[in-house]
């Protein structure tokens, strides 16, 4: 299908229209009228999002904005079908009481692409709680370059022909090191360099893309929809690979290079077996969910323990400096259930502790995340809602 096309059913469908991009006026430093409308519009949604249903009065009492302002954006809101007023609180029965206002939460549609998997490419639909409501995937097969990135199109436009209602973004989620403006710079094992995808998948689909490293989304995802609180975070994934996410101060941290986290290939044995990478000993040889599968099998059922308690030890004495440096509150695990939980956390939890100052090791927590698929695609969702609502 050409981009003309596209375009013309994306209006027809009620898809979000993408404005071409405002360029900022060199030495400005006032903000404009527009600027504090997008950044009061975004305070009402988040206000919302994260609180749940207020009055206007409310609204106008936690953002600091004035009762014409918090009006009109929720006027402005409501007749997009973004907010909906629901009536006043049960109970309420003095006067007139005022009526809430609320999100709609399936007044749009979000698209998320987990391409993260070997085999597949999945991908769903969801509304703006990241409540999945479709799915759809496409096998890989032996597909690299061009022909995987045709594949993605596919799965998207696939999600696009289902989402019942106007698609707010799409966001993905993607293997490698990707730039701040959704450049896939490198994903070796599928042959992408410098693959501009955000800006490809805009222009086919007539929507917002963005698009993040597959453990970042998964970090977000683990952040904003699986109720991990803690402001300086690190999750580690040993999935496909071993990554790991970083949440400081509450933001996600990529690097100069955007490859922060990469601490597959961090020695751990300078006599170990030789790695992909050209050294010795990497951490990814000893926890990679397919290389401990391997041990497993080959230590038998009374040495599985000990291969997990190795596997979690290796890990915890790569992440003990790094959660001395930051002092981070939470580690999360990411990966197959039974790998991650159980003597492979407890190993992990155990080593980190013992290997860091008191005050640090006792706020220190480890907790698992196994067998949870939804990390990846809701971190994606979450890309798409901070983005383009502010709500996150």
């Amino acid at each position: 299908m050409d981009p003309a096309t596209t375009s013309s059913r994306n209006a027809r469908r009620g898809l979000f229209h993408v404005e071409p991009e405002r360029r900022t006026v060199p030495g400005r430093t006032k903000a404009s009228t527009l600027d504090s409308r997008v950044h009061n519009r975004s305070l009402i949604l988040a206000t919302l999002y994260q609180d749940g249903a207020m009055t206007r009065a409310e609204l106008g009492r936690v953002t600091g904005l004035t009762a014409p302002t918090v009006s009109a954006l929720v006027a402005e809101l409501d007749q997009e079908g973004l907010l909906a007023d629901i009536g006043p609180r049960e109970g309420v029965r003095r006067g007139k009481p005022a009526g809430l206002v609320r999100i709609v939460d399936d007044a749009v549609c979000v698209i998320a692409l987990d391409l993260s998997h070997s085999d597949r490419f999945a991908g769903v639909i969801t509304d703006l709680r990241g409540r999945v409501t479709a799915r759809s995937q496409v096998p890989i097969g032996d597909a690299l370059g061009t022909a995987a990135e045709k594949l993605v199109f596919l799965l998207a436009a696939d999600l696009v022909d289902q989402a019942p209602r106007p698609v707010l973004g799409i966001g993905v989620g993607t293997p490698g090191i990707v730039d701040a403006e959704g450049v896939i710079r490198q994903a070796g094992h599928l042959e992408w360099t410098d693959l501009p995808l955000a800006r490809r998948l805009t222009e086919r689909f007539g929507v917002p893309a963005r698009v993040g490293n597959d453990i970042n989304a998964a970090t977000l995802g683990a952040r904003h929809f699986r109720g991990v609180a803690a402001h300086n975070v690190m999750v580690v994934s040993i999935e496909h690979g071993v990554g790991a996410g970083l949440i400081v101060g509450g933001e996600l941290v990529e690097g100069e290079q955007f490859a922060a986290g990469e601490i597959g290939h961090v020695t751990v044995d300078d006599d170990g077996d030789p790695c992909i990478c050209g050294r010795r000993g990497c951490l990814d040889l000893l926890i990679d969910a397919a290389h401990v599968r391997a041990a497993l099998a080959a230590a038998g059922e009374a040495g599985h323990r000990g291969v997990l308690e190795r596997a979690g030890r290796a890990l915890g004495v790569v992440l003990a400096p790094i959660v001395s440096a930051l002092n981070l509150n939470e580690i999360v695990l990411a990966g197959p259930a039974d790998l991650v939980d159980g003597p492979f956390r407890e190993s992990v939890a155990r080593t980190v502790q013992g290997r860091t100052l008191a005050p640090i090791s006792a706020a220190v927590a480890v907790r698992a995340l196994g067998g949870d698929h939804e990390l990846i695609p809701l971190g994606a969702v979450g890309l798409v809602l901070s983005a383009e609502l502010g709500v996150l």
